[in-house]
């Protein structure tokens, strides 16, 4: 990963960055319009989603910007979204070794079934598909992955 890529907790200081990035992120992984305003976006993060998930994010400390998104608690990664400009540079790859750190040896996540590249990504990092069909706000078919640590993993 990039020096100058620093993984941080989340500060709402941040909030309307992030869900730029968040909203870019997504948009290219689907190609779907997003649902919701921008504001209940914002609201969402700083107010629900922090209910139950640690949220870190990724900020490129030569122009103060957030590149990434993880939102993740003990059993699950429920957002993890990096910046498309920014792929392919370990940033997302840190960020799940640092969910499964911090996981009970089993994690699952949903991705979309039309975000192939996003599917390679968890396959690439030990997730297997387990189930399929999740119901969602966007009406997309989704899979449900799931990690779970091997004997040899020191979680």
């Amino acid at each position: 990963m990039n020096s100058n890529i620093k993984l941080i907790n989340y500060d709402p200081h941040y909030a309307e960055d992030t869900v730029k990035m968040w909203r870019r992120s997504k948009k290219k992984a689907i190609d779907q319009k997003e649902i919701h305003s921008f504001e209940d976006h914002v609201y969402f993060l700083n107010h629900i989603l922090n209910k139950d998930n640690h949220i870190r994010i990724a900020v490129d400390t030569l122009n103060d910007h957030v590149v990434g998104l993880l939102a993740s608690n003990p059993q699950e990664i429920n957002q993890l979204y990096i910046h498309p400009g920014y792929q392919n540079q370990g940033i997302g790859r840190a960020f799940v070794e640092l969910a499964k750190s911090e996981s009970e040896g089993r994690l699952r996540l949903y991705t979309f079934v039309v975000n192939q590249k996003a599917q390679r990504f968890y396959e690439r990092n030990g997730f297997s598909v387990i189930a399929r069909g999740h119901e969602n706000e966007e009406g997309l078919d989704d899979l449900l992955y799931e990690w779970v640590a091997s004997p040899s993993d020191n979680n």
